[in-house]
């Protein structure tokens, strides 16, 4: 199964986290498919970037989220509530 989920980078006592999409038996530091975006929590506010469409992307294919990558991409309002995928604005036509 695929996951999107949190590899952890960055020095002792100062965690970075880039969100990937990696194979669920990888290790948390292990290979990875892609990676989407970057989240770091020891900034204020907590400072996360995110390729949307890229994200979107592997979740409408399949790839199931972290918890906790769940809990950011619910406030990039790309799942709702229960962890639905919430389905993109249809293109507006041009008169």
């Amino acid at each position: 199964m695929v996951r999107i989920r949190l590899r952890r980078m960055g020095a002792k006592k100062r965690p970075f986290y880039r969100i990937v999409v990696a194979n669920q038996q990888a290790a948390r530091n292990g290979g990875f498919i892609e990676n989407i975006g970057t989240y770091d929590p020891m900034t204020e506010p907590e400072t996360v970037t995110l390729q949307h469409e890229r994200a979107a992307h592997w979740i409408s294919v399949g790839a199931q989220p972290s918890d906790a990558v769940a809990r950011l991409l619910k406030r990039a309002n790309l799942l709702d509530a229960q962890g639905k995928r919430i389905a993109p604005p249809a293109a507006e036509e041009a008169v």
